[in-house]
């Protein structure tokens, strides 16, 4: 007599997502209209939420202290320090700690200065949600994030065929000298540059003059002129 076929028992489905194993991302962007957004497209997805949200680098320094953090998800213009301190404060501090900057700021000037300063990614803010969503989940499963025409532009770079003098002439710049150029071009004073980046008044007179030689510029009235163009080109905020 033939035994009936077996019941085949089905496979477990898999396990719900739930918050405790959601990966968790801190929101630092001192537009609060933008926190919204970006929290709004987060909590939609099943395996990320938005555990905090900081204005300043000084806020997201003191959550960060608390700790369960997987991500940073930060813009590169904020009051207080610049952004690039506050990506390397972040590394020196939290040398694991992944960080992603999603910028109005073309990556072209921005985007290489970010990954040597710590960042895991850089994306542009006009590039849209589900590009922001690409970003963060590659860079969870260990990769770095930069859009394919940057990857292009660091790749040259790196193997050497990138041609002497190419790229903007800013790229001649060490991070402080750009951060100095960058407040030049918001009409800060020297006394003013000095108490911002907590340098002497000698160390950023020192830092004009070495922008003046780097860019080719005459003297103090073409450099002001010079770095006011480009600001209102990028249409940054002071």
């Amino acid at each position: 007599m033939k035994r009936p076929p077996r019941k085949s028992t089905p496979s477990a489905p898999p396990p719900p997502t739930t918050a405790a194993t959601r990966r968790r991302i801190l929101l630092v962007d001192d537009h609060p209209f933008m926190r919204a957004g970006l929290a709004q497209l987060i909590e939609r997805q099943p395996d990320l939420v938005v555990c905090g949200e900081a204005s300043n680098p000084a806020e997201a320094l003191q959550r960060l202290a608390t700790g369960g953090i997987d991500l940073v998800l930060t813009d590169m213009t904020m009051p207080g320090r610049s952004g690039l301190d506050f990506l390397k404060d972040l590394l020196a501090q939290f040398p694991a700690l992944p960080i992603l900057v999603v910028s109005m700021h073309d990556e072209m000037v921005y985007a290489e200065r970010a990954l040597r300063a710590g960042a895991r990614g850089y994306i542009m803010k006009e590039a849209g949600g589900e590009n922001l969503l690409a970003a963060i989940r590659q860079i969870f499963s260990g990769q770095v994030y930069v859009s394919p025409r940057m990857a292009a532009q660091l790749l040259d770079s790196f193997s050497g065929r990138k041609a002497q003098g190419a790229g903007s002439p800013l790229g001649k710049l060490t991070d402080r000298e750009f951060e100095v150029f960058q407040l030049v071009g918001h009409g800060r004073s020297t006394r003013e540059i000095a108490r911002q980046l907590g340098l002497s008044t000698k160390t950023v007179d020192v830092h004009r003059g070495n922008l003046k030689a780097k860019l080719e510029l005459r003297d103090t009235t073409a450099l002001v002129r010079h770095a006011v163009r480009w600001v209102e080109t990028q249409g940054t905020g002071s």
